[in-house]
């Protein structure tokens, strides 16, 4: 009998252990703060210096806003909304929030006013925590029945500090149970309105068992995560911030502003960073500082990375550049962290995404629900139940039944899988670009594309085309000082048609100063394609 991988006896010994009473804050803090309160939970860069806060401090300041907020009547199943970037006292905000049994809804800080009123409308919000940039984006009908905010307090707007100082730190009496709703993420809208994915308590402890897999089983020694990531969105609340508390690793805190390549290896460098959470854009941007290691002289010891293919080229920089392998992996915010590498187990493959997470079950289907063959394309399906499911749409019955078939969610993702189970993701079902009868996932194209010495960041996408349906139009920001040229789309049409197929290159190409993204750093193909 052959001998398992380590990664097959992962799978087969993995059992999820979900208590009758479990909540997030208690999880993630208060767990900690019981038996070790002055452990640090979070680094904030200070004069240059990492400054740590224990989680003794984040758990009596979570008790004291939430007592505040009670007064103020916020109760179990009241939405809170949160905007403003990563700091401290946004943290202490979830945690405050959870303890009540209230539905923290974070924003994300670059939305802009429209963005932001929808929001709070469609979640119904009772509340608001922002920072004084936040309170300008409001519109004077912004329904809410309190609004708190971080810089202070001024005409009938509460401050956060005042709150926090007169509230109790005694702990709460917390009850919840694991399918109590805790917080509610907008999709990311890159088809269709955003819609609130409702989340239960018990979507933490999925992220943690997925935080583990990617991230060679933390705490280890000296372990410290950082993610540039919104801590509005699953990518860096979910897949970083609250599973690296839940395993007593601390969290060091983004310095506000945009992000910057050069400043991210120096934060690396000066606030000891061992684990990161960087999406694959943030990486590529990554790619034009050279040297890296030398230069800033970090020492990694996990990197994982999602919210878009990652790709070859990027997955072989990453390895040269950061020092260990980037362990890609892939979600929704409806069902995050389901597959996954694992360089400690030994799934680790360029131009994979991974592996199932143990604890999961993931297949890729045709549109009658059957199971792909080896390499062929088909849909991303997670079978349901899960516990990183979410638990609906938030008042979108209709669209929470459309997202389940055959006892399946159904992600809208394509993908296919190799003979060796290693799942490749190609886009939404909506991005793969249809060319004479063939079928191109835009992800490997671009991968190649960025292969080309003068190529920053590419995007693909199909444009319709009388005889072809479709044809392949490629979107390049270049690297500084490049100027567009026939010779380079030359150049890129034969690298394609070498490292992939024929009929796969690009026949037209746009030049753009940057390529648009949504919040958590995705492309925007939508618009793209309006661009024709």
């Amino acid at each position: 009998m052959l001998e398992r991988s380590a990664y097959q006896q992962a799978r087969a010994q993995f059992r999820w252990q979900i208590p009758a009473r479990y909540n997030m804050a208690v999880h993630a803090c208060d767990a900690w703060a019981a038996r070790d309160p002055d452990r640090p939970a979070l680094f904030v860069m200070q004069d240059g210096r990492p400054r740590p806060i224990p989680y003794g401090g984040l758990a009596r300041a979570s008790n004291r806003l939430a007592a505040s907020l009670a007064t103020r009547g916020i109760s179990a199943g009241d939405r809170v909304a949160l905007l403003a970037p990563q700091s401290p006292e946004i943290l202490v905000a979830h945690l405050a929030i959870y303890k009540l049994n209230a539905v923290a809804v974070p924003l994300a800080a670059v939305f802009g006013t429209e963005a932001i009123a929808y929001r709070l409308a469609d979640s119904g919000a009772k509340a608001l925590i922002t920072d004084a940039a936040g309170i300008a984006k409001l519109l004077p009908e912004h329904g809410l029945s309190l609004i708190v905010c971080l810089d202070g307090a001024a005409g009938g707007i509460e401050s956060f500090a005042g709150l926090v100082a007169e509230g109790s730190a005694a702990p709460l009496p917390v009850s919840s149970g694991p399918d109590d709703p805790a917080l509610m993420i907008y999709t990311s809208g890159t088809t269709g309105r955003p819609k609130g994915a409702l989340h239960g308590h018990r979507v933490l402890l999925a992220h943690v068992a997925g935080q583990s897999f990617t991230h060679d089983f933390p705490p280890h020694p000296g372990d410290r995560m950082w993610t540039p990531s919104d801590w509005a969105w699953a990518g860096g609340l979910l897949n970083t911030v609250l599973p690296a508390l839940a395993h007593g690793v601390p969290v060091v805190v983004q310095p506000p502003g945009k992000f910057d390549p050069e400043a991210a290896f120096a934060l690396l460098a000066a606030a000891q960073v061992r684990n990161v959470f960087i999406p694959p854009t943030a990486l590529k941007m990554m790619r034009s500082v050279a040297r890296p290691r030398e230069r800033f002289g970090f020492d990694l010891r996990t990197v994982g990375s999602a919210g878009e293919a990652l790709g070859a080229e990027t997955f072989a920089w990453g390895r040269e550049a950061l020092g260990v392998p980037v362990n890609e992996f892939y979600g929704q915010t409806e069902c995050n962290y389901v597959i996954g590498s694992s360089a400690a187990l030994g799934v680790s493959r360029a131009g994979a995404t991974g592996k199932t997470v143990p604890g999961h079950e993931v297949a890729i289907l045709r549109p009658d629900g059957s199971a792909c063959a080896p390499g062929e394309m088909g849909q991303i399906a997670v079978r349901a139940p899960d516990p990183v499911m979410f638990l609906g749409y938030w008042n979108r019955p209709e669209a929470t039944a459309e997202k389940f078939a055959g006892g399946y969610m159904l992600t809208g993702d394509v993908a296919s899988k190799d003979e060796d189970g290693y799942i490749h993701f190609q886009g939404r079902d909506d991005d793969i670009i249809t060319s004479a009868g063939y079928r191109i996932g835009p992800t490997e194209i671009e991968d190649v594309i960025l292969r080309h010495p003068s190529v920053a960041l590419a995007a693909v996408i199909g444009k319709p085309d009388a005889v072809r349906t479709e044809i392949v139009k490629a979107f390049l920001v270049l690297k500084p000082g490049v100027t567009p040229s026939p010779e380079i789309e030359a150049e890129i049409q034969a690298l394609v048609r070498t490292r992939l197929a024929g009929y796969e290159y690009p026949r037209e190409f746009a030049y753009l100063d940057q390529l648009p993204l949504t919040s958590t750093g995705k492309v925007i193909r939508r618009d793209l394609r309006a661009r024709g």
